[in-house]
């Protein structure tokens, strides 16, 4: 299944806080939601999970309006807010049983459905716990739970990770990928770019609420910056091949770092592989040549502004 965004706005007033958005959620995928605070993430994830109404534009679910038709997006759709559950005087299978009865499972399924739910977010232990003695991470469980309930084909999350202690937020990127292969398509917002980085399939940066890119990790790193960073480590004299590689074509800014050299490199992968030859032909022994891997915090350093929005 395929949920997308054509051209979607929004307007609060005069001010524009969702601009022409147009993008696409793939099931199985994960894609990362990234933006600086006030850039319009939680609003467009509220437009997808038929919360908030569009001003214009459409999301489609397999080609089917959803803002038409937002019983297919309840359906279909499952959403966790940056809010926690608040009902603090329930249990956490008080919590979880009370929304499967709001989504008619009669009793007897339903009984099998949360004690399923509870094993598979790690709950079942804690079942009979009030939700007011929990940790935050527990209580963010407990929110995908919730959003589990009707099996939704798409999951939206907001700033699912924000507050968690590292062992919580390992525990959620398994979770993660688990929700991944069971084909489940998955849009996530986070300020943890690093964490995104080892999880997500693919990338939507906005800023103002304008699309800034949208593509996979590597499209992304890949086209964020002209000159790639080129590293070599050679055998001989660090000076010694310093000054003959700064005299040969396409090298710029090189610096001397540790036992290699880097250097900016505005050239194809096929001109990198000329590059060697030359270095080769030229006697020149090297046992490392790369290129310096581009990661999503700092391509998103490059292209956002970091102005209050």
């Amino acid at each position: 299944m395929i949920l997308s965004a054509k051209n979607l706005c929004k307007n609060f007033g005069d001010t524009r806080a969702v601009k022409r958005l147009n993008f696409q959620i793939v099931g199985g995928d994960i894609t990362g939601f990234v933006g600086p605070n006030g850039a319009g993430k939680t609003t467009t994830l509220r437009m997808m999970a038929s919360i908030e109404e569009p001003s214009s534009g459409s999301i489609e679910l397999d080609g089917h309006s959803i803002v038409s038709h937002p019983e297919m997006a309840r359906e279909k759709i499952g959403f966790v807010p940056d809010t926690l559950p608040t009902q603090d005087d329930m249990t956490v299978f008080e919590y979880i049983d009370f929304f499967a009865r709001a989504y008619g499972i009669k009793p007897a399924k339903r009984r099998v459905l949360v004690n399923d739910l509870m094993e598979f977010t790690n709950l079942i232990n804690i079942r009979e716990k009030l939700l007011s003695a929990l940790s935050k991470g527990m209580k963010q469980r407990v929110s995908i739970a919730r959003a589990l309930i009707h099996d939704p084909a798409f999951i939206l999350m907001d700033e699912p990770a924000a507050g968690l202690d590292p062992r919580a937020r390992i525990e959620l990127r398994e979770l993660l990928r688990v929700l991944s292969r069971q084909g489940k398509g998955i849009l996530i917002s986070s300020h943890i770019l690093s964490e995104l980085s080892e999880i997500c399939t693919s990338t939507l940066i906005i800023e103002q609420g304008a699309m800034l890119k949208f593509g996979s990790i590597e499209e992304i790193t890949e086209s964020a910056v002209s000159n790639r960073r080129l590293i070599i480590r050679p055998i001989e004299n660090l000076e010694e091949f310093s000054n003959f590689m700064i005299l040969l074509p396409g090298v710029e800014n090189l610096v001397v770092n540790g036992k290699c050299v880097e250097f900016d490199f505005a050239g194809s992968d096929e001109d990198a592989y000329g590059l060697l030859k030359e270095i080769v032909a030229a006697g020149k022994k090297i046992i490392e040549f790369r290129f310096r891997q581009q990661n999503l915090e700092s391509v998103f350093m490059n292209i956002t502004r970091g102005e209050v929005q």
